[in-house]
């Protein structure tokens, strides 16, 4: 009985996450887009708009036609990695959407045509990326919170600080970055990621986190030891919260104590949300090395915990993202919806097997080919493969 009243839960709190945009004013988000595509000149060269060509992206005629299957795929990936790493899902979510996809190219034909219409295309794929993450972070939660690997009280106060944040810079930038200027901001911020987790995975790194590693160490031991048949309630290991004070919060995982003063997470919350919030990502490639690095916690509870901050932060961007008329494509949100929760639920069954350094690693590599192909798209004009002459 308390397992279906907890579907139940998830399934309306799904349905919300993917429905509550729609009770925004379609009629504004059309005046916008209208607007924007009556900025471009007509005919059916790059950057020009066809109006007897086939609505595509958007429903911008004669545009970007999207592969949904494509997307969906793409979509199982992103939950999968996000839900296994913690982090980097609106990064992959933002990948597929500039590259696969196409949506960036697509963009940069009406760069110099068309200036308003580049950047409506900007702040769909900045919002796009947040709703997969959001729906990934919702069943991440749901699911490490039942393993005992999510912090509930560091999440909350993460979730606190996000909040201002992730409202604020969509009001501040929304309809004012161009695409290029984005795939730039966008890299150097994975970029210097990708060093900060390097520095992680160094002797040095990682012998000021011993907590982290003893209790990493307890956690794949006792893996090893369920998967050759022993027994074991790991729900009885996990997260346990021994004290909560204005000052100190203390809690307990796999016998290894922890501590934190709330009034960090707080405020590195509002910074990670803000900056997560204006590349249109969904944070959780900050907040990990964040509860890492600052807090001191194994990936094992990292994933769990800035899943739910992520969550908090990722339905306040949204609605404030919506609330300044930025268009999303639903055909592909409602296609790649569906992928994140095959993705999602398939991470953190199979994240268990994998060992947390290799995560990290996992995680640097993402980051050092997107930071820098990013950034020479962005501050270039080329790509890795281009200025390597491929």
């Amino acid at each position: 009985m308390i397992r279906k009243k907890r579907t139940v839960v998830i399934l309306l709190l799904m349905s919300f996450l993917i429905a509550a945009p729609l009770l925004f004013s379609d009629v504004a988000f059309a005046d916008k887009l209208s607007e924007a595509i009556s900025t471009a000149p007509v005919g059916t060269e790059k950057g020009h708009i066809d109006p007897e060509g086939e609505p595509g992206y958007l429903g911008i005629p004669g545009g970007l036609q999207v592969n949904l299957v494509l997307g969906f795929f793409w979509a199982v990936w992103v939950g999968w990695i996000f839900s296994t790493v913690g982090a980097f899902g609106g990064i992959m979510a933002g990948v597929g959407h500039i590259t696969i996809f196409g949506i960036g190219k697509h963009a940069g034909e009406f760069k110099d045509t068309a200036p308003m219409l580049n950047k409506v295309i900007t702040d769909s794929v900045r919002v796009s990326n947040q709703f997969l993450v959001g729906m990934s972070a919702l069943i991440s939660s749901f699911n490490y919170y039942k393993m005992g690997r999510l912090v509930l009280p560091l999440g909350l106060a993460l979730a606190a600080g996000s909040i201002f944040g992730s409202y604020l810079i969509p009001w501040l930038t929304a309809g004012k970055i161009t695409f290029k200027a984005y795939i730039g901001y966008f890299g150097l911020f994975v970029l210097a990621l990708g060093f900060v987790m390097l520095y992680e995975t160094t002797p040095r790194g990682r012998a000021g986190k011993k907590k982290a590693k003893q209790a990493a160490d307890a956690f794949e031991a006792t893996m090893r030891r369920q998967k050759a048949g022993e027994k074991i309630d790991t729900r009885q290991l996990g997260v346990k919260v021994t004290s909560i004070t204005a000052t100190r919060f203390s809690f307990t995982f796999y016998g290894v104590e922890f501590s934190f003063n709330p009034f960090f997470p707080v405020i590195g919350g509002f910074v990670i949300a803000a900056i997560s919030s204006f590349i249109g990502v969904g944070g959780g490639f900050l907040l990990v090395p964040f509860l890492t690095s600052i807090s001191g916690l194994p990936m094992y509870l990292s994933a769990g915990t800035s899943a739910f901050a992520v969550l908090v932060g990722m339905i306040t961007s949204i609605f404030s993202y919506l609330q300044q008329g930025v268009v999303v494509h639903w055909p592909l949100i409602g296609t790649e919806l569906v992928g994140i929760v095959v993705g999602s639920i398939i991470g953190p069954r199979t994240s268990k097997y994998i060992p947390d350094l290799w995560l990290k690693r996992l995680f640097i590599i993402l980051a050092f080919y997107v930071g820098i192909d990013y950034v020479l798209e962005g501050f270039v004009g080329k790509g890795i493969i281009k200025v390597l002459g491929f």
